[in-house]
């Protein structure tokens, strides 16, 4: 396997963009042979997504021993050639959206808000537009512009498209650095609230685990102790519902992608609703009914349509004040709706 740089990618004109940054050649092994092109391509480059490597596909961007393929299902054979050519990314310049904001304090430097479920944090691929970005730069004007960087101006931190919750926004880079910083250090503190299947052993305990990328399913994340960062999430059992489920009480140390649902999945106890580390086939059922609860409260919980997990308190020290803050917010509706069934 050979890892080709474009000679030339550094002598281009100021104001056109080269037409590829780098191209990967792969070589297909019997290991490889039978599977699909762009679950190979997904394995073998670690800084593509699945989805990233299926738009270059479709772009014409992939070639199967020499030819063109644009076929992302494409079955590949032992002895076949790959390449991928990679574009540059082009860093869009999001557009102020009037987007609801749910905001719980705001000032001159900053602001707190609680996140909807369904809202992106910042565009993406797949996700350019009607993020809390967009949302942003049309409440807050022209002072957001920059700071955090093109596409993510103002954001100190993050949340999953379906968590809900409290989240800081900066909206200069005096604060922006300042939050930026005692998020680094630990300081800034995230208390989370999820509705997870069974109740732990322990009644608190903390879960320390390095995370990284799953090396089969790009989009997931996985405990491992390769290619991984440090993690680690202190919890506490809040209430059990039988031996059925329980409200945890999550306090993040340190903040990798999907750490809470990774960390109580590892622990045994995916969260309700979550769709890519929950329950398997008929699992939650099965606890359900032999919890004692009835048929009928089966379906909302079953088919709860997001991991239920919500930030439900945050603290820092104010970036301008040098005083310490807190806020705290109530489940969601439909967390609560969930619990209220689960106390019956």
């Amino acid at each position: 396997m050979t890892n080709n740089k474009n000679e030339n990618e550094n002598e281009q004109d100021d104001d056109t963009a080269s037409d590829v940054i780098e191209t990967l050649r792969r070589d297909i092994t019997e290991d490889d042979a039978g599977g699909r092109l762009d679950k190979f391509l997904a394995a073998q480059c670690d800084d593509l997504s699945r989805a990233r490597v299926q738009a270059l596909i479709k772009d014409g961007q992939v070639l199967l021993d020499g030819q063109s393929c644009t076929n992302a299902s494409q079955k590949i054979k032992e002895g076949s050639v790959v390449e991928i050519s990679i574009p540059p990314l082009v860093e869009a310049d999001p557009e102020p959206e009037n987007i609801p904001l749910d905001i719980i304090y705001e000032d001159a430097d900053m602001l707190v808000i609680n996140k909807q479920a369904g809202l992106v944090v910042h565009p993406g691929a797949g996700n350019w537009a009607g993020t809390l970005v967009n949302a942003l730069l049309y409440h807050c004007g022209d002072t957001l512009s920059g700071i955090g960087g093109v596409i993510r101006p103002g954001i100190v931190h993050r949340l999953d498209k379906d968590t809900t919750g409290l989240m800081v926004v900066a909206k200069h880079d005096k604060a922006h650095q300042a939050l930026s910083a005692q998020l680094a250090d630990r300081s800034l503190s995230r208390h989370y609230y999820a509705l997870v299947w069974k109740v732990p052993t322990h009644k608190k305990g903390s879960i320390d685990a390095p995370i990284g990328r799953h090396p089969g399913q790009r989009q997931k994340m996985t405990v491992t102790a390769q290619n991984s960062r440090d993690a680690v999430t202190h919890y506490v059992v809040q209430a059990r519902y039988n031996d059925a489920a329980a409200l945890v009480e999550c306090k993040l140390e340190t903040g990798r992608t999907h750490q809470v649902r990774v960390h109580m999945a590892h622990l045994g106890h995916p969260l309700i609703g979550d769709p890519a580390y929950g329950l398997q086939d008929n699992a939650g059922e099965s606890l359900l009914r032999k919890s004692g609860y009835e048929d009928t409260d089966f379906a909302p919980i079953i088919d709860f349509p997001r991991q239920a997990l919500h930030a439900f308190k945050i603290g820092y020290i104010h970036p301008s004040t040098g005083k310490e803050m807190s806020f705290e917010i109530p489940l969601p509706d439909d967390m609560a709706k969930i619990k209220t069934i689960l106390e019956q």
